[in-house]
């Protein structure tokens, strides 16, 4: 037997935001997943391995080598891809584009929060950061909220209205504070450290959804933000102790465990609140990828 092999173009055309937000709520309905993140270095370079396990689910090895030199040589500084092993009996199912996968794993993981917390009717939703990832947020938010008018706000314009550009249905946002305050749902994918959304720019009822930061040392909405909204993540295991949106808040005192209502696993409780703003800090997780892997073969599987 043959095992499919899907690449990036050939993948994305099978696939819907909005279903895959179906399949990362029903992957969470099955047992807690395990997980385990493997890295290994020489000099300058890595090899990043994520596994999961989910019982009913299968397994998923997603692996990354990333060198940064690779561009000086005309080369894409990371490659990879994804195992995605059956359950039953741990045969190989499939072998993935690994940039397929983190596009809708990261942004599918961001769309089923807003689906859950944000005002349905929202009308007007704003993009922070004009890169990579904030490209495939403008697709996905579009599909999720047809309605909405996007805009995008960049450090660099030029990045911003090339981005609008290709978007289509996107203006560009001149001042961060005030088009902030001005979106129903605000969806941040930056690299910054310091804080960049401050709390004084919310307001009730409005969705704040943070992707960017990763590390202990990132953030990028300040502590009156994070005290002064209904806060929910994906996953309490990949976002408290090791990233800073939440690890910095909670070891200073801003806020207590408490502050954190829920995550994917109790997605019930994900909840829209008219009175206040809603905060959702998207962690990742090889949980997600093995999620995105399985929706990503099932459409394969039914074109052919």
């Amino acid at each position: 037997m043959s095992i499919p092999i899907i690449p990036f173009d050939e993948g994305e055309v099978l696939l819907d935001w909005v279903e895959l937000t179906q399949a990362l709520a029903d992957g969470h309905a099955l047992p807690k997943a395990e997980i385990g993140d493997t890295f290994l270095y020489r000099g300058q370079d890595t090899l990043l391995s994520r596994a999961a396990w989910i019982d009913g689910l299968g397994l998923a090895v997603k692996t990354a080598t990333v060198f940064p030199a690779n561009p000086d040589h005309g080369q894409p500084m990371i490659h990879g891809s994804v195992n995605l092993f059956a359950d039953r009996d741990g045969i190989l199912s499939a072998l993935i584009d690994f940039h397929l996968v983190t596009k809708w794993k990261t942004a599918g993981d961001s769309l089923l929060a807003a689906l859950h917390l944000a005002d349905p009717d929202s009308k007007r939703i704003l993009i922070v950061g004009a890169g990579t990832v904030g490209q495939s947020l403008c697709e996905a938010f579009a599909a999720g909220f047809p309605q909405a008018r996007l805009s995008i706000w960049n450090r660099t314009t030029a990045k911003a209205e090339a981005l609008a550009k290709t978007v289509g249905n996107a203006d560009v946002a001149a001042t961060l504070p005030d088009a902030v305050n001005a979106a129903d749902i605000v969806v941040s994918a930056t690299m910054s450290s310091d804080p960049i959304i401050k709390g004084e720019w919310l307001r009730p009822g409005q969705h704040i959804n943070l992707i960017g930061a990763y590390r202990a040392d990132m953030r990028e909405a300040d502590d009156d933000a994070l005290r002064m909204s209904r806060v929910y993540v994906d996953s309490f295991d990949t976002t408290i102790g090791h990233i800073g949106e939440i690890k910095t808040p909670l070891d200073a005192g801003v806020i207590t465990r408490e502050h954190l209502l829920a995550d994917y696993y109790d997605l019930s409780a994900f909840a829209h609140d008219p009175a206040k703003p809603t905060l959702f800090k998207n962690g990742g997780g090889a949980h997600l990828d093995l999620m995105t892997s399985r929706y990503i073969l099932e459409k394969w599987q039914e074109a052919q």
